[in-house]
């Protein structure tokens, strides 16, 4: 199914960073996903230490996710009318000041709850303006056959601060404490901002100002008549909910079976280790049927939890969360990838806003719902029901003949919009 190339072909992947414009914007992304990285660990402890409640972290978490989700549609729409490499400028810089702000007020003792809460919404907030107009930014920045690659180097620098982040923002919280780290990732967001100001795009046409409504409408459309879209994403939403029988028993279950939180670590490590090996491995395969592909593999993102169901030892159940990882971010590059080969420019950022909104939708509830579940039905008998029915859901949107048989392109979608010189 996946047509597997050569360790050449696999350096061939890294020619997309001769693309001038794609090689700013990649060092700008290595820059910010780490300081996201840092952020939810340091985070956690400084709130932890202004009241010492866990419902006070809930708040600060939940309000910058939901800052998110609520204005991601807009941010869709606006991605769509402005040159996305100024609106995410524009963006990295807002997360500057907001990020710079927090850690200023911890630094000198002054912060409480409601102002970390009120910086996580503006903080959602720009986030949600910055994240649609990524994949038009890619398809305006690389070729047709160079996406699939770049894709993959995000998704590698994305990988990277899964692992390097925390730790980097642990030995941060420990030596100086959480307001320096949170101080960090403002350099970092100020780091993005500057590598997309060397950015150099050519727009061919003035870009017309539509009104909002008709233009979500629009965007809507696009979506809804695309079946191995809604498909995919309905799928996804699904996946993430269950997705917390891992997250949220998976703790409780290493403290019952596996002599505490130290296995948890090993897990949750090998977890983002196997978030590299996904990246990696996305640089080096070329499937006819992307999508088909990467929903066969997907079925192995179910492991860790049907690991966990099964009572097997923390090496099984690190293994198992190596391979989820590595599935995980292969599907994601060739989902990404075939997005933007066969959405056109045009629409492309409104597309992804109700992609990224309707796929987290359920998150959210699936981490309100798993425990008091796992106390009627039991915890394995939960994580069990949770592991086979993602078999079952990663399958489903193969039952959709688009899904299986959509092929990966060889000439882009129309872009009237904007054309990237080449260096």
């Amino acid at each position: 199914m996946v047509q597997a190339s050569s360790s050449a072909e696999a350096a061939s992947g890294l020619r997309v960073l001769r693309e001038r414009n794609f090689r700013w914007f990649f060092l700008g992304q290595c820059a910010s996903m780490l300081g996201d990285g840092m952020v939810a660990p340091a985070l956690a402890f400084a709130v932890l230490g202004l009241t010492g409640h866990v419902t006070d972290l809930g708040f600060v978490l939940a309000a910058g996710t939901a800052s998110q989700v609520l204005f991601m549609l807009v941010g869709g729409v606006i991605a769509d009318w402005l040159p996305r490499n100024v609106l995410m400028l524009g963006s990295d810089l807002l997360r500057t000041v907001s990020q710079g702000v927090m850690a200023a007020l911890l630094i000198t003792g002054a912060a409480r709850v409601w102002h970390l809460l009120v910086l996580e919404v503006v903080h959602g907030f720009a986030a949600a303006m910055f994240m649609p107009a990524v994949p038009g930014l890619i398809q305006a920045t690389t070729t047709p056959e160079q996406r699939q690659a770049a894709n993959a180097l995000r998704v590698l620098a994305l990988s990277g601060s899964l692992v390097a982040g925390p730790a980097v923002a642990g030995v941060l919280v420990v030596a100086v404490g959480p307001g320096w780290a949170i101080g960090v990732d403002a350099v970092t967001f100020a780091a993005s901002a500057a590598c997309l100001s060397r950015l150099r795009l050519r727009y061919d046409v003035r870009l017309r100002r539509c009104r909002f409504g008709r233009d979500l409408a629009d965007g809507w459309r696009e979506f809804r008549s695309r079946r191995w879209v809604w498909s995919i994403i309905l799928a996804a939403s699904v996946m993430n909910l269950l997705y917390a029988g891992f997250s949220v028993l998976g703790p409780a279950v290493s403290a019952r079976s596996f002599g505490g939180a130290g296995a948890w670590a090993v897990i949750s490590a090998t977890f983002g280790i196997g978030c590299l090996g996904g990246s990696i491995v996305a640089l080096c395969v070329r499937p006819r049927f992307p999508l088909r592909s990467a929903l066969i593999v997907m079925v192995a993102f179910a492991c860790p939890t049907l690991t966990l169901a099964a009572g097997l030892t923390v090496g099984v159940v690190a293994a198992a969360a190596f391979f989820g990882g590595l599935v995980m971010m292969l599907f994601n590059t060739l989902w990404e990838t075939t997005l933007q080969q066969h959405i056109p420019a045009t629409t492309l950022s409104r597309v992804s806003a109700y992609e990224w909104a309707g796929a987290v939708a359920c998150q959210p509830l699936g981490l309100v719902l798993v425990a008091p579940i796992a106390g009627r039905l039991g915890l394995h008998a939960t994580l069990w029901t949770a592991g086979v029915l993602q078999v079952l859901v990663a399958l489903f949107p193969l039952l959709i003949p688009e899904v299986r048989t959509l092929p990966s392109p060889t000439t882009p979608p129309p872009d009237p919009v904007c054309a990237a010189p080449r260096s």
